[in-house]
Order: C-alpha cells, then sequence, then structure tokens
C-alpha cells in the first residue's frame, strides 16, 4: 500500500478545517488532494482525536503482522501435510 503523504495529525486537522466552515473544493486544491481522498479519509477518520488514530495505525499494524504470520504458519502446515501424505 502506498505510504500517505499525510500524517494522521494532518488529516485530523484538515477534518476540522472543514467542520470551521471551510470548503471541501477549496481545503482539496489548496493541499493538493482529490476530493475523494477527503471523503475517504473523512469516513476513516471522522470524529478522532489524534491519540485515537495513532492506535488504530498501530492496530493496523499489528493485525497485518497477524496476518502474516497466520499464513505463513498455513503454508507450513500445508507443506507438512503433503510431506506427510507422500510418506504413508
Amino acid at each position: 500500500m502506498e505510504r500517505s503523504r499525510f500524517i494522521e495529525e494532518q488529516i485530523i486537522g484538515l477534518l476540522r478545517e472543514q467542520e470551521a466552515g471551510a470548503v471541501v473544493a477549496e481545503l482539496c486544491r489548496k493541499h493538493g488532494m482529490s476530493s475523494a481522498t477527503f471523503y475517504a479519509w473523512k469516513a476513516k477518520y471522522g470524529g478522532m482525536e489524534v491519540s485515537e488514530a495513532r492506535r488504530l495505525r498501530a492496530l493496523e499494524e499489528e493485525n497485518a503482522k497477524l496476518k502474516r504470520l497466520y499464513a505463513d504458519a498455513m503454508l507450513d502446515n500445508a507443506g507438512l501435510k503433503d510431506l506427510l501424505a507422500k510418506k504413508w
């Protein structure tokens, strides 16, 4: 996944600007992003504080690591089953 140019603090700051009354099109033009990106961020980070956003990122990273570990374990398991099937 491509790394964003914006960090959580900046994203939440942009969302707060919009909540304060800024127009979405002007915000997007000013910061060089699409309105689709803005609304995706609003869906993901809307109503969050910076600490909550950091915690979300940490949990997503941990989840990705656990998924990789699980996939590796399943590959090892499948390999062992194939080996046992050939031996018997």
